[in-house]
């Protein structure tokens, strides 16, 4: 890799050496300290396959062209849901859930020497140059730095992304239509218009791992110090728009997690429902990828939650609807207030020659885990059955159905959410947790989690004012 010249080179050269010097070795360090049994239980989950690995930045754009790149992405957010989604729409994705291959251990080295300065064996007290995962844009290695301030050892993911690949999925997103034509299976009255902008500009969005460092640094001061929920420190001077490099966190996958006793995996459900509608309502984000690969699970219900790519900010205006089809649909089951709701956000085209009770039951099937006060078992059948009445074509409202702007990331709550409860066969009163979590109720805590939580909760007010 050639050096720039002219008048950045002095910067180029500066940069190098000052994060060089970051990431200096500091001799042979005691192989027990807590990062390096950080690293070492962070198990390699993804082996190159020689034969297959990428080389160079034109093999990047050249597989992920193969692929489809952005479609390639889509697929992969409803591959846990392809089970439950109709045929014709089944079908188009089961093409596009392909995994691109991974980098070889040069070309990441040559992608983190241009952003950073040096290459990693420089950089890094230590670096393990084959990925522990596959993120969806790149791939993540685990490394130990040295902590500028105390001197001490760090255990760091570093996810670094593909070279060229903005360039793959920029040239995708140029035909995007298809992805138009795609959604349309399963809404006879959706304008794809709106839809197609929107998760272009969320995947353009989620090219720039700097973007990712500002959402995950804001969602892990927000949840600092949760008894359940846990977010990885962003590490800026190791990061670039495209390496992120974060706290290594060790744990177990969602594999495992669905052989743990039904407690345990009741508690990880609860701590899931949580972290999504707390989000949701009090940092008024989403964070879009809601799947088991991007969480790492501990005992006793905690989760960390990890990729922060995908996340998509609401208005004020439109968390107020959010609310205001919840309160009309799950609390005071208005159905006419509900139906006109709907009409004003976009969900339902105005007028349309539909009943207003059938109205109410099809778009209120979404609220029915939380519409009363009972015990529930989510399942993997209830779960498949939102996705399937979702894309219900026999249905008469859903031809007068369509899904705005705001909604299309937001809609992944009860289809990715969902599913995973369902797999966890999770059980509980989830009406008495969402009251705890919907602003306009905030109804005393319901279970243990919720009165830790709400102990937390005036430890981070009182923190916030300060």
């Amino acid at each position: 890799m050639s050096r720039p010249s002219g008048p950045n080179s002095t910067k180029w050269v500066g940069r190098s050496a000052r994060v060089a010097r970051l990431g200096a070795k500091v001799g042979v360090t005691h192989l027990g300290t807590a990062a390096r049994k950080v690293f070492a239980d962070a198990e390699r989950r993804s082996e190159l396959d020689t034969k297959k690995q990428i080389a160079t930045a034109q093999h990047v754009t050249e597989e992920l062209g193969q692929m489809k790149g952005a479609l390639m992405k889509l697929g992969q957010m409803a591959s846990y849901l392809d089970d439950a989604l109709p045929e014709p729409l089944r079908a188009a994705l089961a093409t596009l859930q392909n995994s691109a291959p991974p980098m070889s251990a040069e070309l990441a080295s040559a992608v983190i020497a241009e952003e950073l300065g040096a290459a990693p064996d420089r950089l890094f007290a230590e670096w393990d140059p084959t990925p522990i995962a596959a993120a969806s844009i790149g791939q993540v290695h685990r490394a130990i730095i040295i902590d500028k301030a105390t001197g001490e050892e760090r255990a760091v993911a570093v996810k670094v992304q593909y070279p060229g690949v903005d360039t793959a999925i920029a040239a995708d997103l140029k035909n995007a239509n298809i992805l138009g034509t795609i959604l349309k299976q399963g809404f006879g009255g959706l304008d794809p218009a709106d839809m197609v902008e929107e998760i272009k500009d969320r995947l353009t969005e989620e090219l720039d791992y700097r973007r990712e460092a500002a959402n995950q640094q804001r969602f892990a001061d927000f949840y600092r110090g949760h008894p359940a929920i846990s977010i990885p420190d962003v590490v800026p001077e190791f990061s670039s728009s495209r390496v992120l490099t974060t706290e290594l966190v060790s744990g177990h996958t969602w594999s495992e997690v669905l052989d743990w006793d039904q407690d345990e995996r009741d508690a990880i459900a609860e701590t899931m429902f949580r972290f999504v509608f707390r989000s949701l309502y009090r940092l008024r984000s989403f964070n879009g990828d809601p799947h088991p690969g991007n969480y790492i699970f501990h005992r006793n219900g905690k989760v960390t939650f990890l990729d922060f790519g995908l996340v998509k900010d609401f208005t004020v205006d439109e968390m107020a609807t959010f609310e205001t089809m919840v309160r009309l649909a799950a609390v005071e089951h208005d159905v006419p207030g509900f139906r006109t709701i709907l009409e004003g956000a976009g969900m339902l085209q105005p007028d349309a020659p539909v009943d207003t009770a059938d109205v109410g039951t099809y778009f209120s099937r979404f609220y029915e885990p939380i519409s009363q006060h009972r015990n529930i078992t989510w399942t993997p059948e209830y779960a498949s059955g939102i996705v399937r009445h979702t894309f219900d074509r026999s249905s008469p409202i859903s031809q007068y159905a369509s899904v705005p702007r705001a909604f299309v990331f937001i809609q992944r709550i009860n289809l990715g959410l969902y599913a995973l409860l369902g797999d966890l066969n999770a059980a509980g009163n989830y009406r008495a947790i969402a009251e705890e979590l919907w602003p306009f109720m905030q109804s005393p805590p319901s279970t243990p989690l919720g009165k830790a939580e709400a102990e937390w909760l005036k430890t981070h007010a009182a923190n916030t004012k300060s």
